[in-house]
């Protein structure tokens, strides 16, 4: 544990804080009022991925789909226009986007095997954007002066790393450089995830063996050929499973490398000195 008391935290001239958990339930919401606030460096893990380790791959894709429309295949090959990828930290829908679903091309979706090759490459970039975390930490500090430091982790890092594995490399990197703190959201907040994602299904990482069961299993439940998938049919039929699949995973990060807070209490923090209280609370609890 980065810090082992409540005292110790309140006394620490830097303070250093991963944020886990389910998307939805507030990590960005904390991590952008907190770099607000002025005196804390904010570091996505989601816009890293996108950024330094599938912005390639995400610019191809968009030149792919160009190159089907005469004029702009033209102005490519002639180096006429210029397309990329405007990723921010608030708008993660171009690596989303490229993630996409399996299913029907017709409907939007990718072969399974070219949706697993793309799982991978998340995966990869996944890893190694958590990794570059502590450098990240340095950077914050000797460059632009920050004490604090925020990591904003993606709701699959659960999927990356093992943790009941005391050994693994991706925690104990993390570990040793920050407090992890998992937010964690009630039967409620689950519910609400799950109608929310009903609404406006998006693609989303899954653990591989999960989701080879899961597509298996979705194939033979409806009777359905690969190629005749609906991706969002298929993605909504999943979420609910995923949550589940992720739950026992968060608690065992929380358990074995850190401290948890409650979404609830979460909604209730209104500045750092909210934040800082409640994550005493949460060292005092441990």
């Amino acid at each position: 544990m980065f810090y082992q008391s409540a005292d110790h935290w309140h006394k620490a001239d830097q303070k250093r804080v991963m944020l886990f958990g389910m998307s939805g339930l507030g990590k960005t919401y904390l991590s952008n009022l907190l770099r607000d606030g002025g005196d804390w460096f904010h570091y996505s893990v989601d816009y890293r991925i996108g950024t330094r380790y599938m912005g390639e791959h995400i610019a191809d894709n968009f030149k792919r789909e160009a190159m089907k429309v005469p004029l702009l295949r033209e102005l490519l090959l002639t180096d006429s226009v210029y397309i990329a990828s405007n990723i921010t930290f608030e708008n993660l829908a171009p690596l989303s986007t490229y993630l996409g679903k399996p299913g029907n091309p017709d409907l939007g979706g990718l072969p399974f095997a070219e949706y697993q090759r793309r799982q991978s490459l998340h995966r990869e970039a996944e890893i190694a954007a958590l990794l570059d975390t502590p450098r990240f930490i340095d950077r914050a500090k000797d460059l632009y002066g920050y004490d604090n430091f925020i990591c904003d982790s993606g709701g699959s890092i659960c999927e990356v790393v093992d943790p009941e594995d005391k050994n693994d490399p991706v925690l104990t990197a993390l570990s040793q450089n920050l407090l992890m703190v998992w937010i964690e959201g009630s039967d409620s907040h689950t519910e609400e995830l799950i109608r929310r994602f009903d609404r406006a299904p998006k693609p989303m990482y899954y653990q591989p063996a999960f989701l080879e069961s899961a597509w298996a299993e979705y194939l033979n439940v409806n009777n359905v050929e690969a190629g005749d998938v609906d991706p969002d049919a298929f993605v909504r039929w999943t979420y609910a499973r995923a949550l589940a699949h992720r739950q026992p995973r968060y608690s065992a990060m929380a358990r074995n490398w850190g401290v948890t807070i409650c979404a609830n209490d979460v909604a209730q923090v209104k500045s750092p000195a909210d934040f800082d209280k409640l994550i005493a609370q949460a060292l005092e609890m441990r």
